[in-house]
């Protein structure tokens, strides 16, 4: 048996020896495979880390492959491989966590935005100051416009984006909302 045992060894450190002869051409097109696949989920945007470090890891295996340590560029290689599909895989549950983050943003918003239009016609109707209801104007546009975009964005699945646009802008038509009451007299406040 110890025979057999020697001999399963030897032919097992014959085909690794003979895997790392030449240049890992196969598992180096298989990480470059997984890489554009990870790119092509949003791994880029989504799992910046992962998608990098895969990147890395091929680049140092092609390095490895010009200097013909080829059981180096094996496994960096392999490694390239893995961590594109660790990539992807983050990448999948990653865009699910921010959709629901920039529908929980869309939501709130919008109701925001319509506070500050009425109370913006309140304080048009109340004469307040000029300068008080262009500011107010310019946020509210720039809102409007981020929510338009923020739309645009989430039908063609770009939840990072939605969240970018409309992060800033509940705590700003918090603030242009605060503004506009407390210019408007208090009897245009309760015409409302």
């Amino acid at each position: 048996m110890p025979t057999r045992r020697f001999l399963s060894l030897l032919v097992l450190l014959a085909a690794l020896a003979s895997a790392c002869a030449g240049p890992p051409d196969k598992e180096m097109q298989q990480a470059q495979a997984a890489i554009d696949a990870a790119k092509a989920a949003g791994a880029d945007r989504y799992a910046p880390d992962d998608f990098n470090a895969a990147r890395d890891a091929l680049k140092l295996a092609d390095d490895a492959v010009t200097q013909r340590d080829y059981r180096l560029a094996l496994n960096h290689a392999l490694d390239a491989r893995e961590r594109a599909q660790s990539a992807t895989k983050d990448t999948v549950e990653r865009k699910a966590a921010v959709r629901v983050e920039a529908e929980r943003f869309m939501a709130s918003v919008g109701p925001a935005l319509s506070e500050a239009h009425v109370r913006l016609t309140a304080a048009e109707a109340a004469h307040i100051s000029p300068r008080t209801l262009a500011e107010a104007r310019h946020t509210i546009s720039g809102i409007d416009l981020a929510v338009q975009k923020a739309g645009a964005a989430r039908d063609r699945g770009d939840y990072l984006d939605v969240v970018e646009l409309l992060k800033p802008a509940l705590p700003r038509l918090q603030a242009v909302a605060k503004d506009l009451e407390a210019a408007t007299p208090g009897a245009a406040r309760r015409r409302r």
